[in-house]
């Protein structure tokens, strides 16, 4: 009687049939390499079958508002290290499950910031920095109740010489950092360090997106590790510094690992984890980041370190990717089938078509493939916006991945003779430029 009423209980609290789903994890089996968070039990599994379905399962004529907010809050609490890709979000994709939805949600709606905060009136005197102060900027973009409070704000510099607008200085805001208040750590269960970048705007970004060329990222000093090796424009934004120059800032990586390794320290008696969040040249830097802290060892084994990424290209090859993995940075993709930047760079060689691992991209971390185009509106395919949007009304299993079908392809299909031509000279010089780099890439460490 006693185990019957237990599993009445069971089936009757939804976060109690989220705790099935989500079996609560012990800190002491994270810490330990013989016992990793892999198995469950079978008694589990028998409850997931039947109970769990209701919850991940979502019928398609609820509303995206009905469908995020029907689980209860507290239930994050309870789940959070899996929906932060303890287990790379096994079972937690297809379908995609209300939880883990709702956090790539919140989290999206902190990258937009960015591109709301950001100044491009050329008038202003905050030109291509942030229009708010660190105290306004979540109250001014609409984010007042996030629970989260701005830390620091991080400018990136290219190290590219061409004309500027404003001075001497060519650092830009690229971003912010934040911690959850003690009210927010309640709700989602530990105190959450987030780190979010936008993504490209000015031209020094856009070149520096174009420097294909794979180069060693050489982060650690004791141990440079020559064959893992990232795209040359990313690391060129992540490491250049102004230090040549009057009142010059530090590079964008010293910012953000002093501040991290600040924040890390101040909280190192609760429960922590490090989420990163950005969108397209963002999701880069993001990566970069969570390489940079899990290779330098700058947090605690029990401490998650998560990247949420948007529409992010190709980062580093395939040692890089393999690297990544041994040191345990959960990475999820979030990518529209659609969106031609996200098979960039490494168009050609990549981590389907191998010719040589030091020379071919590959991407990094769990996929969740989104499917969206709009004839009249082909910029869509890379908006953050939309990808939101996306997310909110993502239907079940047969739905969040249909068939894919190249860009180029639709295009044509509708006979857009006009539009096409312009495309399709983007695509071919795309082809031609990325397999041109890929080979300069494998004759230069053939031959160095």
């Amino acid at each position: 009687m006693a185990c019957k009423s237990l599993l009445n209980v069971m089936m009757n609290n939804p976060c109690m049939i989220n705790l099935v789903k989500f079996p609560a994890v012990d800190p002491a089996m994270i810490n330990t390499p013989e016992r990793r968070y892999s198995s469950r039990s079978n008694f589990t599994k028998k409850i997931c079958c039947s109970t769990t379905v209701q919850i991940t399962s979502l019928p398609s004529s609820l509303s995206s508002a009905t469908r995020v907010s029907s689980v209860p809050p507290s239930c994050l609490a309870l789940n959070w290290r899996d929906v932060q890709g303890l287990n790379n979000w096994e079972d937690l994709i297809q379908p995609l499950n209300p939880l883990l939805q709702r956090e790539i949600i919140r989290y999206g709606k902190f990258v937009t910031a960015c591109y709301d905060a950001f100044d491009l009136n050329p008038n202003s005197s905050r030109y291509l920095n942030c229009k708010y102060g660190k105290n306004r900027l979540f109250s001014e973009v609409g984010l007042g109740d996030s629970g989260y409070e701005v830390t620091k704000y991080v400018y990136a510099t290219a190290d590219i010489s061409i004309p500027i607008q404003n001075g001497g200085s060519s650092a830009r805001w690229v971003g912010y950092i934040a911690v959850s208040s003690d009210e927010e750590m309640k709700r989602i269960g530990r105190r959450d360090i987030l780190v979010t970048f936008r993504g490209t705007v000015t031209y020094p970004e856009w070149i520096a997106n174009l420097m294909s060329l794979l180069s060693p990222a050489r982060l650690d000093p004791d141990d440079p590790k020559p064959d893992i090796m990232v795209e040359a424009g990313f690391l060129n934004l992540y490491t250049s510094s102004e230090t040549n120059i009057r009142f010059g800032l530090q590079s964008c990586r010293e910012q953000l690992l002093s501040e991290v390794s600040r924040l890390l320290r101040r909280y190192k008696n609760e429960e922590l984890s490090i989420t990163l969040a950005g969108h397209s040249m963002g999701s880069s830097l993001a990566l970069l980041l969570a390489y940079d802290i899990a290779e330098l060892g700058l947090k605690r084994p029990t401490v998650s370190l998560t990247v949420f990424s948007f529409a992010g290209p190709r980062v580093g090859n395939v040692h890089f990717k393999e690297r990544c993995e041994e040191l345990g940075v959960k990475v999820l993709r979030i990518v529209n089938a659609n969106d031609p930047i996200t098979k960039l760079p490494g168009f050609i060689f990549n981590e389907t078509f191998r010719v040589w691992g030091c020379a071919s991209y590959a991407h990094v971390g769990i996929e969740l493939v989104l499917d969206f185009f709009k004839i009249d509106d082909i910029l869509c395919v890379h908006d953050m916006q939309t990808y939101i949007e996306m997310i909110k009304n993502c239907p079940g299993r047969s739905k969040i991945r249909r068939k894919r079908m190249d860009l180029m392809k639709k295009l044509k299909g509708m006979k857009m003779k006009t539009s096409l031509v312009p495309w399709r000279y983007v695509a071919i010089t795309c082809v031609v430029y990325h397999g041109c780099v890929t080979l300069a890439n494998m004759m230069r460490l053939a031959y160095p």
